[in-house]
Formats: C-alpha cells, sequence, structure tokens
C-alpha cells in the first residue's frame, strides 16, 4: 500500500506537470499575440492611408451636393488640373462602391418593431399611497415542491469528515483548494484597436438611422422603461427581443448615443441580469443532465467533473460576492432578483454538484473493481477529497450520495 508521503509527492509531481504544459501553453499563446499585434499595426497604417485618400473624396462629394459650384470646380479642375483629375478616376474601386451605396443608405425605411414577448408571470400593480408610507415589497416566490424535498433530503454524513480527515490529514486545511488549477480566465486573443472613423457609407448610415429611425428606438425606450417582470426567465426573453430588434441599427452604440432619452443604464443591467441568470442556468442543466461514459477512460473523465465542478463553484462565489450589490440595483430598475438568493439558483447549483459526486464516487469504485493493479490508495485519496469537497459545498448528501460515500468507504476500510 502506498504510503500517505508517497501519494502526496505524487499529487505534487502531477500538479506541477500541469503548471510547467500551462506555462509553455502560455509562452506559445504570447509568440502568437505578439504576431497578431504586428499584423493588426500593418493594417492600422493601411487604413490610416485610405481614410486620407477618402477625405479628399469626400469634399468632393460636399461640393457635388452644392449643384453648381461643384460643376464649376469640375470644369476648373478638368481645365486647369488634369492631373488632379485622373487621380480622382484612378481612386480604388472600395471607396467608389462606397459612395454609390450612400443615396441607398440614406433611404432605409423605418423600421416597424415587432411587439415585445409576453410575461408569462405579469408583474401586478402595488399601490403606493397608501396610509402609512409606502407598501411594503411583495414576498420572494416560494421555492418548487420538488426543489424543496430534494433540499431536505441533504443530511450531514459525519463518516465523510472523518475519512477525509484519516487519509489527508495534514493536507485537510489546503483541501478547501484542491481546485487550484481551475479554469483558465477567458482572454480575448484580438486586441482591441478602436474603431477608425472615415468618412464613408457607414458615417453616413448611421446619421440615416438617427435621423429615420427615431420613432422606432423611442419605442424601444419605453418599452424598457416600463418593463417590470418577476421571473427572470421573462427578462431573458426581453433582451433576447430587445437585442434582436437594436440589431436593425448601422451601429447600436453609435446610433443610441444621439438619443438623450434611452434608458441605457436599465437596458445595460437588464442585460447583465439575464445573461447571468443563463449562464448559471446552462451551467445547472449540464451537471444535472451529466452521465458519466465508461468508454472514457477513468482519470480523464474524472478530470471532467473537476473542471465542471470547478465552474460550479466559480459560479456560486461570483454570485454570492455580487449579489448584495447587484441585488439592490435590479430592485431600483425593477428587475428580479429574488433568483440569485440561496434558496434559488444557488440551491440547484448545489443540487447539481451532489450528481457530480455520486457519478465520481461511482466512477472511482467501478475502476477499484474492474483493474486489480489499479493504485488504490491515490484513487480512494482523490474520491475521497471530492466527496468532502462537495459534502462541505452542498452541506451534506442525499440518498444517493450517501450510498455512493458507503461503497467507497468500504473500499477504504478493505486497504487498510
Amino acid at each position: 500500500m502506498m504510503r500517505e508521503g508517497d501519494a502526496c509527492v505524487a499529487l505534487l509531481r502531477s500538479k506541477l506537470h500541469g503548471l510547467v504544459e500551462r506555462n509553455r501553453s502560455l509562452e506559445e499563446e504570447n509568440k502568437q499575440l505578439k504576431h497578431q499585434i504586428s499584423r493588426l499595426k500593418g493594417q492600422v497604417s493601411s487604413l490610416e492611408g485610405q481614410d486620407t485618400d477618402r477625405k479628399i473624396l469626400w469634399k468632393k462629394l460636399d461640393n457635388f451636393s452644392n449643384g453648381n459650384s461643384y460643376l464649376k470646380e469640375k470644369q476648373f479642375v478638368h481645365n486647369n488640373d488634369s492631373k488632379e483629375a485622373m487621380d480622382l478616376n484612378s481612386t480604388s474601386c472600395y471607396s467608389r462602391q462606397q459612395f454609390s451605396r450612400a443615396p441607398l443608405v440614406r433611404s432605409r425605411a423605418p423600421r416597424v418593431p415587432n411587439p415585445p414577448p409576453s410575461p408569462t408571470c405579469i408583474q401586478p400593480t402595488v399601490n403606493t399611497r397608501k396610509e402609512g408610507g409606502m407598501a411594503p415589497p411583495p414576498p420572494p416566490p416560494p421555492l418548487p415542491s420538488r426543489l424543496l424535498k430534494s433540499t431536505k433530503a441533504v443530511q450531514r454524513v459525519p463518516d465523510v469528515v472523518e475519512l477525509y480527515r484519516l487519509l489527508v490529514r495534514r493536507e485537510g486545511k489546503n483541501d478547501a483548494k484542491s481546485a487550484s488549477m481551475g479554469i483558465p480566465v477567458a482572454t480575448n486573443s484580438r486586441e482591441m484597436i478602436g474603431e477608425i472613423e472615415n468618412r464613408s457609407a457607414y458615417v453616413l448610415a448611421i446619421k440615416s438611422d438617427v435621423e429615420n429611425q427615431s420613432e422606432f428606438i423611442n419605442f424601444l425606450a419605453m418599452e424598457v422603461q416600463s418593463a417590470a417582470y418577476k421571473e427572470i426567465a421573462d427578462v431573458e426573453e426581453f433582451v433576447k427581443w430587445l437585442d434582436g430588434e437594436l440589431s436593425y441599427l448601422v451601429d447600436e452604440r453609435a446610433v443610441l448615443k444621439h438619443f438623450p432619452n434611452w434608458p441605457e443604464k436599465k437596458a445595460d443591467t437588464m442585460r447583465e441580469a439575464a445573461f447571468t441568470y443563463r449562464d448559471l442556468k446552462n451551467l445547472e442543466s449540464e451537471a444535472s443532465s451529466f452521465h458519466d461514459d465508461r468508454r472514457v477512460a477513468t482519470p480523464m473523465a474524472l478530470k471532467r467533473m473537476q473542471a465542471l465542478q470547478d465552474k460550479i463553484e466559480q459560479g456560486i462565489h461570483n454570485t454570492e460576492r455580487v449579489r448584495d450589490s447587484a441585488s439592490g440595483r435590479y430592485k431600483d430598475l425593477k428587475i428580479p432578483w429574488e433568483w440569485m438568493l440561496d434558496s434559488g439558483i444557488i440551491s440547484q447549483l448545489k443540487m447539481a454538484s451532489l450528481k457530480l459526486a455520486q457519478e465520481y464516487m461511482n466512477r472511482i469504485v467501478n475502476a477499484l473493481k474492474s483493474d486489480p493493479f489499479t493504485n488504490d490508495e491515490e484513487l480512494l485519496l482523490q474520491g475521497v477529497r471530492f466527496a468532502f469537497r462537495i459534502h462541505q459545498l452542498a452541506g451534506g448528501f442525499n440518498e444517493g450520495c450517501r450510498k455512493a460515500f458507503q461503497e467507497l468507504k468500504m473500499y477504504a476500510s478493505k486497504s487498510d
């Protein structure tokens, strides 16, 4: 049987190997980013040259709109400066195509908006002018009966803590951070260089939207301002509808900044709430429907479950960290916030973690049964670590986890 010190050395070696691989990948990514930066700088220089040429053409286009003055200038150029006329004719095809499209951009018809989605639960109108001041806010909606039953079924299992301390001992204090690798923060490999404004069809299209789509934008502004939902799922549908409507504009930000009545703060906050809820809900659905594929090798299968659990814990941590400040903003803007409570999406994520713990322990037990040459001590240590981690997160085990843990504990007692 492998000693505890050997198991620690093996664990440290595996972590060191992972860090070396990660360092190598980061160095490779750094080289690629340097190459991409130099390429983008070249593109910027090229676009600046094109911008200078387009400014000259823009002056000519302005003169054309003045009628006779442009004709006189054209005649003057033709008679006295034939070289400049030749330069004008030799301008890039791309620029000529842009200006030829300009009248089409100006003539875009005003957008007729689609109606917003109907809420599944209409927000009741509350009379705030009651005697004695403001009416108290409505209580948060009760939990679904299915979730209540599963929450009550979770009970603490002292054996998990005891077995964990027995196998880990001195490393017990560091186990809460066992997910050291986690998921690397997603970095945008493409450097944002900003939009190079040129007096071309792009600018004309923005001006056209500001002039022709004002009624459409004002309608959307009123819908955002008056939006008040009880369910975050309705906010998610509303944001999807709003983004679909705004996609009609040439450039949402560039056009909306010309409308001082646009409720930018509320629109952005609704997007924040909807996207955060959607990501957490997708994560909960992924974990709840997770099924261990026995065709995948045990080390790879365990890593997948650990990575998924890392994302769950990160989602719970982020929600708890911003909950106090975010819920206040959501209340002020009439956006649902109860889903951020421990009884909401966090409880669902913890239930999904129990599903992962059960799959994880079952995979280790099956590996110990099927392969007599398996390193029992190392696998048991992994299983107990993961079980302890989720036991502490969820506040206990449900029936399925308790059964899986008892089998794991049986193998631990045999190895003793």
